[in-house]
Order: C-alpha cells, then sequence, then structure tokens
C-alpha cells in the first residue's frame, strides 16, 4: 500500500470509528463544499471565545494541526505554514488554527503550554483554537492534522483538503511542493472561480477522544 493511500486509510478508518460511536450525533450541521461553513463557538489560547459569525465579511482559513504529528511538523520546520499564515494575515484574511486533541490524549496541551509550543514553532495564526471536545473537528469532518478548509467572504465554504501535495513530512520536500491553500487564495484574491477546491487530506488522525 502507497503512502498516500495507507494515511488516507487510517483516517478513513478515524472518521468511520467516530461515525460509528455517534460522535456527530449532536452535530447540528456538517461542512459542505459551496454550502455555508458550520458555525462554531470555541475559545483560544487566552480564554477569548471565537465564532464564524465575528469574521463575517472576511476570508477564514480553518488549519488543523497537531503538536505531535511529523507531517504537520514538517509545514513549520520547512517555514512553508508561518509563511503562508503572514501573507494571508497581510492581506486581510483571517487564519485561526485549530487544536482538536481531546483531554485525555497524550498529546493534549493545556492553554499556555499549546501558546508557547505554537510560538516556539513560528506560528502567526489569528487564533489558536482549543476544541477538546472536538465538537468543531467533527462538524467540519477535520480527518488530520494539515486538513484545511477556507471559508469565502459570504461565508460559503471553498476549499477542503490537503494543504500541499508533498504528502511528506520531509520539510525539504514541503518546501518545493505545490501548496493547494495558496493556490487556492491566489484564485479568490484574483476573482478566479478556484481551480482545485478540494483534495484528499493526509498526515497523522486528529487525536479524538478514543
Amino acid at each position: 500500500m502507497s503512502r498516500r493511500r495507507f494515511l488516507l486509510a487510517g483516517a478513513a478508518g478515524t472518521l468511520a470509528a467516530l461515525l460509528s460511536r455517534g460522535a456527530w450525533a449532536d452535530s447540528p450541521q456538517l461542512a459542505k463544499l459551496g454550502k455555508p461553513a458550520p458555525a462554531f463557538d470555541v475559545a483560544d489560547t487566552t480564554g477569548r471565545r471565537h465564532t464564524l459569525a465575528e469574521f463575517k465579511g472576511k476570508t477564514v482559513v480553518l488549519e488543523w494541526t497537531s503538536p505531535s504529528c511529523p507531517y504537520a511538523a514538517a509545514q513549520y520546520t520547512s517555514g512553508r505554514m508561518p509563511e503562508l499564515q503572514r501573507w494571508a494575515k497581510d492581506k486581510g484574511i483571517v487564519w485561526l488554527t485549530v487544536l482538536s486533541t481531546h483531554p485525555s490524549r497524550s498529546d493534549y496541551l493545556k492553554p499556555a503550554d499549546a501558546e508557547a509550543f505554537n510560538r516556539q514553532r513560528g506560528g502567526t495564526p489569528t487564533a489558536l483554537l482549543l476544541d477538546g471536545p472536538g465538537t468543531m473537528g467533527h462538524t467540519y469532518g477535520a480527518a488530520t492534522a494539515n486538513h484545511m478548509f477556507i471559508v469565502a467572504t459570504n461565508g460559503t465554504l471553498v476549499y477542503a483538503g490537503g494543504i500541499d501535495d508533498s504528502e511528506s513530512r520531509d520539510p525539504k520536500e514541503v518546501a518545493t511542493s505545490h501548496n493547494h491553500v495558496r493556490a487556492a487564495l491566489d484564485d479568490m484574491l484574483a476573482g478566479r472561480r478556484i481551480a482545485v477546491p478540494s483534495t484528499d487530506p493526509f498526515g497523522c488522525a486528529v487525536s479524538y477522544a478514543g
């Protein structure tokens, strides 16, 4: 089995397990391309709560991440993720990094530790959201660290998928990859239809409750 198929199979298995346990039973809405993005209300590392509604009229990028995943680490070690975050913020784009790691998991970080971790790796999002219960992650169907979503200014979900085409935990490969999120944002800023609105996510499965 190829690395890509292995990773996707692992993510699919995790999602299937969540569904079988009814993890989405309380989710009022599931994310769907071309439809209004699901609402959320999640606290950041400072305790301030953020909602999708507060960013009405702005493009919003959602980045699921992990403190233990080498695929997520490669995005930061390569410099690509921090660079993209800074570029997006300069364009007036809201960038929300999301940790949906459940408190029962070994790689769970308390707010202060999560903030320190993100600073250490060079992250500069608008906010780092702590979705410990996994409500936001389940609603969006976030399967892996580096699973990315873009919400357009009208509130529609316009991109869902992987960060790039590297499918790698090697920073050198990441550095030379084609970044799907940057390409989608470039299309949006130029007033073009997004050429590739959906790709397969890859990486470590999100650490939801076991």
